[in-house]
């Protein structure tokens, strides 16, 4: 009877988790990162203040609120940089292709298009 009465109970709980992932705390909108070089500026600016905070001996409601509020923008740069990193591996790698089967249009085109997108991480 007591293994009826946990099946029961956690199926009810995956029925209502979706309703209760609803019912989470207000997000806050983020700084958008469009760009790798907005992305990479908007971790310039938001290390710095997690870094304050988490550097702190305590922290009270305000300052875990700050650190709810800045995840936000720092999600969405790391999740830029992820896509980015996605595309400029991709063109490196018909840069590579391309050397390899000696396609000198492919290796310009996408190596221009590669270190153009890559420039803002050397700067």
């Amino acid at each position: 009877m007591k293994l009826m009465t946990t099946f029961a109970l956690v199926g009810a709980f995956a029925l209502a988790a979706p309703a209760l992932a609803d019912e989470r705390p207000d997000h806050f909108e983020a700084k958008p990162s469009p760009t790798l070089e907005a992305a990479l500026d908007n971790l310039a600016e938001y290390n710095p203040k997690l870094a304050a905070l988490v550097e702190k001996e305590s922290l009270n409601p305000e300052d875990l609120n700050d650190v709810h509020q800045l995840t936000y923008t720092l999600e969405q740069a790391l999740e830029k940089l992820g896509e980015e990193k996605d595309r400029v591996a991709a063109l490196l790698e018909e840069v590579h292709l391309a050397s390899e089967s000696a396609d000198a249009e492919t290796v310009k085109r996408s190596g221009k298009a590669y270190l153009e997108g890559t420039a803002p991480l050397t700067h």
